[in-house]
């Protein structure tokens, strides 16, 4: 990056010492020199660079430095990253992969380490993360913390590797992040005593406030599925220098709208006072981790940028280190050019092998809940066939779901799935958290077949088949990110989007939706490449007979 000399003026937003004043900012070299309060003409606002506290930045279908040039225009210069999704697929060859690429453009990447690869033994993923190779990691200066740590009945049975883990992460001074949805009372007491200090999963106010109470930082998150802002703007009123403001995953054609600029957005709208909501958005985040980003201070890096005002908030120049990244709309990063890495090894599918027999007269339904990550336990007494085969249920909006091993030859897990709204067709994606088989959603096992095959061709991709014909988003980075640039990767999963709705979803964002269909760190009810799964009793469900 070439440095510049420069003298920026306006209504200086002084968040560390929750002051707004008039003056200007000196900035020599990258770094500010100097604060002046003096009277200026400029009414724009000069405040800190915005800051995404958790977010995996494989959700955004785009390589680090694509995303990089679609974050900078929204005011975001630095993200707390954390690469399990790539890690699930390659391990620490894609965790190297992330870290590298993240190198070759100026925004501030930080990263956690991986503490649960694979997510569970109930699933199959295409590597695993090492406790040796968490060490590692940890001794990374662009290492921040141990990331989420989802193996909550770990922590609480105090599973050796786990305790292990965390005892590493403390040893190195690094923050443990957690992820535990719903967990209250003396679990969570016991959770948060392991030493582990963020959550992100927070869907209530009243756990919010109880984790708040036991010391944990608040990760307040608004993503393309999880949307949990609304029930958690109050927290920024009274506890917003123990809240931050994360996306976790946000999809291309979202961040093409906006990134944390619009949760601070609608946080003043609010009613929520400016220089809290913008403590959350950027103090929090850097003094929990310890990030190098600069907070308008003399000395600090020149990470700043410049809105219109406090009330529409439109960000109109973005700087990092003193160099002006993104400008109206445009911005001034340039692609790098990058070699995709990838483990596919799936077979094509029949749609025999989709069917499946009931064990009962009534099964068990994963039930979708738009805007959330936790499903629920629907019971049906299933439509079946001559044969005795499960059919889906257009009328009652029940689809079936499959889930197929992508990482080595085997057969597909069968359940089914209501509030996804298909009338036709069928989708699928290899995006699918946490150690992204396939997964597919569709109305009849030919749609199904045909659209999984779609997505096993490209080597990964999202896909739908609709009454019209094919269509597909080629993802050739580990099939969960493409290396195109990022405003065309935007479009096209915009477009994907559209059909899906015009196939009858009525979900807000029906591809990051299924991406989480398979998560079975996530109550209710979930299904893996391995079967249908309950995720409060943390067993599998036997309720089905295979196609022979």
């Amino acid at each position: 990056m070439t440095y510049t000399s420069c003298i920026l003026s306006g209504r200086i937003v002084d968040v560390l010492n929750q002051r707004i004043f008039p003056g200007k900012i000196e900035i020599v070299d990258g770094k500010i020199t100097s604060v002046t309060e003096t009277p200026v003409s400029d009414t724009r606002h000069i405040l800190p660079g915005l800051i995404d506290a958790h977010i995996h930045i494989e959700s955004s279908m785009l390589i680090p430095t694509e995303f990089a040039r679609a974050a900078v225009i929204h005011g975001t210069v630095a993200t707390v990253s954390d690469p399990h999704e790539i890690a699930n697929v390659l391990g620490m060859r894609g965790v190297n992969f992330m870290l590298e690429n993240a190198k070759q453009t100026p925004f501030k990447f930080y990263f956690g380490a991986p503490s649960c690869v694979p997510a569970t033994p109930f699933e199959t993923a295409g590597a695993s993360i090492s406790v040796k190779e968490i060490k590692e990691l940890l001794d990374r200066p662009e290492i921040v913390s141990l990331s989420e740590m989802m193996n909550v009945p770990g922590v609480l049975n105090d599973a050796p590797d786990v305790i292990e883990k965390l005892s590493l992460a403390q040893s190195a001074g690094k923050v443990v992040d957690g992820h535990a949805p719903g967990l209250r009372g003396e679990a969570v007491g016991k959770y948060v005593g392991a030493g582990i200090t963020t959550d992100h999963e927070c869907f209530t106010i009243e756990e919010a406030h109880e984790k708040l109470a036991l010391g944990m930082q608040v990760q307040i998150r608004e993503g393309s599925a999880a949307r949990n802002l609304d029930d958690l703007i109050p927290l920024l009123d009274s506890h917003y220098k123990n809240c931050m403001l994360c996306s976790d995953d946000k999809h291309p054609d979202d961040l093409a709208e906006g990134h944390i600029n619009k949760m601070v957005k609608r946080a003043l709208d609010a009613g929520i006072a400016p220089l809290k909501v913008l403590w959350s958005a950027s103090v929090t985040p850097i003094k929990t981790y310890g990030l190098e980003v600069g907070l308008l201070q003399v000395g600090d890096s020149a990470d700043l940028i410049i809105v219109d005002d406090l009330n529409n908030f439109e960000i109109l120049e973005t700087y990092i280190d003193g160099v002006c990244v993104a400008q109206s709309g445009t911005t001034h990063l340039v692609s790098q050019p990058s070699d995709p890495i990838n483990h596919f090894e799936a077979q094509l599918q029949k749609p025999e092998q989709l069917r499946i027999k009931p064990k009962s007269a009534v099964i068990p339904v994963i039930e979708v809940i738009d805007g959330q990550l936790v499903t629920k336990k629907f019971m049906w007494t299933p439509l079946l066939d001559d044969k005795g085969y499960i059919q889906t249920d257009l009328d009652t909006d029940i689809l079936k779901i499959a889930v197929l091993n992508r990482y080595s030859l085997s057969q597909p897990a069968i359940a089914f799935i209501k509030n996804f709204g298909l009338k036709q067709g069928a989708i699928a994606s290899s995006v699918a958290h946490d150690s992204h088989n396939i997964v597919a959603v569709g109305t009849s096992d030919t749609a199904l077949a045909d659209v999984m095959n779609l997505v096993i061709e490209n080597k990964g991709g999202i896909a739908a088949v609709t009454n019209e014909g094919e269509h597909v988003l080629a993802l050739a980075v580990a099939g969960i990110m493409s290396n195109e640039d990022c405003f065309k990767v935007g479009q096209a999963y915009g477009r994907m989007d559209e059909l899906a709705k015009e196939m009858g979803s009525q979900l807000s964002a029906p591809y990051m939706t299924l991406s989480f269909m398979a998560l079975l760190v996530i109550p209710e009810i979930k299904l893996s490449d391995k079967g249908l799964f309950d995720g409060d009793k943390f067993e599998f469900l036997d309720v089905f007979e295979r196609y022979n």
